[in-house]
């Protein structure tokens, strides 16, 4: 159940009904015209639907208005909560293996001694050469890199909910030589 429109429409269809006004004069005391003003609209969970700067559009409103969103937080229009993601993947710095089974080998440590000579012993020979006395400027350092790896972990994260039993709120927060 729903309806799918394009983000064009919805926000023209926004600042249309924004701009009428039930005033018997026909003139808004606030309107989202006037330039000291800032108008978006926001969906349940505090992300920006309608900014006059669309490149906020589907940003946290705490990123763009920060004193604002405390304040509704303060106020009771936004709530937070704290959700789970248990199926999440983390990425893990890893130098070398774990693995138990290496301990158990009598002769691993005598052939890992005897790769890493040979591996220091390729690198000397690969570093050494006569050009580069002559021309030093132009040396590169070889680096040993780690790998990365994903792992499985369990990450929270924080979110927010708008409290619904709250119809309307007012209120006023003051800024540098502003009011919001």
């Amino acid at each position: 159940v729903g309806i799918q429109m394009k983000l064009e429409f919805f926000q023209k269809k926004f600042w249309t009904a924004s701009r009428q006004c039930a005033a018997l004069d026909g003139k808004c005391s606030i309107s989202c015209d006037d330039e000291n003003i800032n108008c978006y609209l926001i969906d349940n969970n505090g992300f920006i639907l309608v900014a006059e700067d669309y490149t906020l559009t589907g940003k946290f409103f705490g990123e763009a208005e920060g004193a604002v969103m405390s304040k509704l937080l303060q106020m009771g229009s936004f709530k937070r909560v704290t959700l789970y993601d248990y199926q999440a993947l983390c990425w893990v710095f890893s130098e070398s293996s774990d693995s138990g089974h290496t301990l158990l080998d009598p002769y691993f440590a005598f052939f890992s001694a005897m790769k890493w000579m040979l591996t220091e012993l390729v690198i000397f020979l690969v570093e050494f050469n006569l050009y580069s006395w002559w021309y030093s400027d132009l040396t590169a350092k070889a680096q040993r890199m780690g790998r990365t790896m994903q792992v499985p972990c369990d990450t929270e994260y924080p979110a927010f909910i708008s409290e619904r039993t709250i119809k309307e709120n007012t209120g006023n927060l003051d800024c540098d030589g502003c009011i919001k």
